[in-house]
């Protein structure tokens, strides 16, 4: 008898004790109860740079170099081609900040000194949205001008050019480097002229996307437990790239301006190697 005395209340203290459980369960969850926790990076900050002064940098350069999203290791730059959830690509973040208004993007037709604001409607052009008209027969002998409105293409743009500065901190005694711009570029098939075509679409200050890039999360290939940003990925360097152009006095030109094939290729490569022999030889050992 005493057994039953000592049985019964301890099934009424589990009962209760799960009972919001049980209940729980038994409701609709909550949209990020659906994974094994919850994911949200976008109160995220950007990782802050620190401060330097112009009497502390006692060496600069200014370095271009292209990404293209093409490479394995670029590739989470350009999936998804269609946003997933609360995941883009860079180029729709970048097309989505801009249509916004809140920050302003460049002509990169006039240079690269981020200086001539661009319309709206000059990025779209650019990026294949445009309004064609043709007949179409709509009965034997019978034909209508219809007009075919194109959509902007974000896919066609392949690549990505990266204007960066490099410079000895003697404060810290390093080297760093500070992104300054981005630029998408499109690759397309123009029909009429029956060739391969290369788009510079605009020029955007990086510091003006920072905040927007680290709330936007980017796919992890390692590790998805590990969520990363845009910001976490171009401050990490996690992207390969090839050098095109150094600053110079004949007025910045490009490699391939003196350089082809194979030659531009090791001029990239001796460009990188002098960029690390200069912090090297600032030592001595």
């Amino acid at each position: 008898m005493k057994k039953h005395r000592i049985i019964i209340p301890g099934i009424l203290f589990l009962s209760i004790l799960f009972a919001p459980a049980l209940k729980l369960s038994a409701q609709e969850s909550p949209a990020w109860v659906k994974g094994l926790y919850k994911k949200d990076i976008r109160d995220k900050s950007p990782i802050p740079y620190s401060h330097v002064r112009e009497a502390d940098v006692m060496w600069s350069k200014r370095i271009w170099r292209v990404i293209d999203l093409r490479k394995k290791i670029n590739q989470p730059l350009y999936f998804p081609t269609t946003p997933i959830g609360d995941r883009a690509s860079l180029i729709h973040i970048i097309l989505a900040e801009i249509k916004s208004g809140t920050v302003n993007a460049y002509d990169a037709d006039v240079g690269d000194d981020m200086t001539v604001k661009i319309t709206q409607a000059d990025i779209d052009r650019k990026m294949g949205a445009e309004a064609d008209s043709t007949n179409i027969q709509i009965a034997p002998g019978v034909y209508r001008d219809t007009v075919i409105i194109y959509e902007p293409s974000p896919e066609d743009v392949k690549q990505i050019q990266v204007q960066e500065e490099w410079f000895f901190d003697k404060k810290h005694s390093r080297m760093d480097v500070r992104i300054l711009g981005l630029m998408p570029i499109r690759h397309y098939y123009d029909s009429e002229v029956g060739e391969f075509k290369r788009s510079r679409i605009c020029w955007i200050y990086y510091p003006d996307f920072r905040n927007t890039f680290a709330n936007h999360e980017i796919f992890n290939p390692n590790n998805d437990a590990h969520r990363i940003s845009y910001d976490d990925f171009f401050m990490q360097r996690r992207f390969t790239s090839t050098i095109i152009a150094e600053s110079n006095v004949y007025d910045n030109r490009q490699i391939s301006d003196y350089e082809t094939g194979k030659e531009a290729l090791i001029e990239a490569q001796r460009i990188k190697e002098w960029l690390f022999d200069i912090e090297h030889d600032l030592w001595e050992y």
